[in-house]
């Protein structure tokens, strides 16, 4: 498992962005001005570097936790006797539907989305954007994780079946590829596609709270937080002209956003 999670997840998150890179050098839906490898470099610098810390910080922990819980019989899928498939199921599930709660959340309190708007203060929004997140955030994220799985009682096999899952169609939403209207109605009836997240990163406040979900489309129907555009390729990403007009984009500048006052 170890394996997996310090080899497979980086080639897989490389290839997937490689290509989408591609796509969205030749098929783009917007025209963001700017130098487009400086602002991938800057979001996917911050993303290994994230990479690295939770996983020098926390890796023994979550393997921990959920070997505790599984010794233990502690958390649903650990009382329950279930068909190893049907287990999958239940635990994929259920921790995506946490997802969608913890991402709602994060726009909720003040504190936590001044760390999370670094994530959505981007207005050139493509494929690279998935892995920008402040470093903080990613630390109190990891750390509430580790009392989340034991509840579920996921096993640390399902946590990486689960990321090997989310992970490319984190990147898919987030890419700026002109997928047609009809492909992407089809995908979204399951997943969370680019013309769900794309409103979701409006500088629009009521639609940037909308569409939480990170991996099953359902769960924003289903809690009332469900919204699309008709004119998708109207609109504006990022938070508005406060940060547009401030140099965040720098690696420096994105983890100091949040200590800014002026922009809140």
């Amino acid at each position: 498992m170890f394996e997996i999670d310090t080899l497979v997840k980086p080639i897989l998150i490389g290839t997937v962005l490689a290509i989408l890179w591609a796509f969205e050098a030749r098929l783009p839906m917007f025209r963001f001005k700017g130098n487009r490898l400086k602002h991938n470099a800057s979001n996917i610098v911050l993303g290994v570097m994230n990479a690295v810390l939770a996983g020098f910080l926390f890796a023994s922990l979550v393997l921990g936790v959920t070997t505790w819980a599984s010794q233990n019989q502690i958390g649903l899928l650990n009382v329950l006797v279930l068909n190893p498939l049907v287990e999958l199921l239940i635990g994929l599930i259920v921790f995506d539907c946490w997802q969608y709660w913890w991402h709602k959340i994060n726009h909720a309190i003040p504190f936590l989305w001044r760390f999370h708007a670094v994530h959505h203060s981007d207005a050139a929004m493509d494929a690279s954007s998935a892995v920008r997140f402040h470093t903080v955030e990613i630390i109190y994220s990891s750390a509430i994780r580790l009392m989340i799985l034991p509840l579920i009682g996921l096993s640390i096999g399902h946590l990486l079946i689960y990321e090997l899952i989310l992970l490319p169609i984190i990147l898919f939403h987030h890419s700026n590829i002109a997928l047609s209207a009809t492909l992407d109605k089809a995908l979204r009836v399951f997943i969370v596609t680019p013309r769900i997240h794309w409103v979701h990163h409006s500088h629009i406040r009521e639609e940037t709270d909308s569409n939480y979900s990170s991996l099953l489309s359902v769960w924003d129907r289903l809690f009332g937080s469900f919204r699309l555009r008709t004119d998708p390729q109207n609109i504006r990403m990022g938070l508005g002209d406060r940060f547009d007009k401030t140099p965040w984009d720098s690696l420096v500048g994105l983890l100091k956003q949040p200590l800014n006052k002026n922009l809140y």
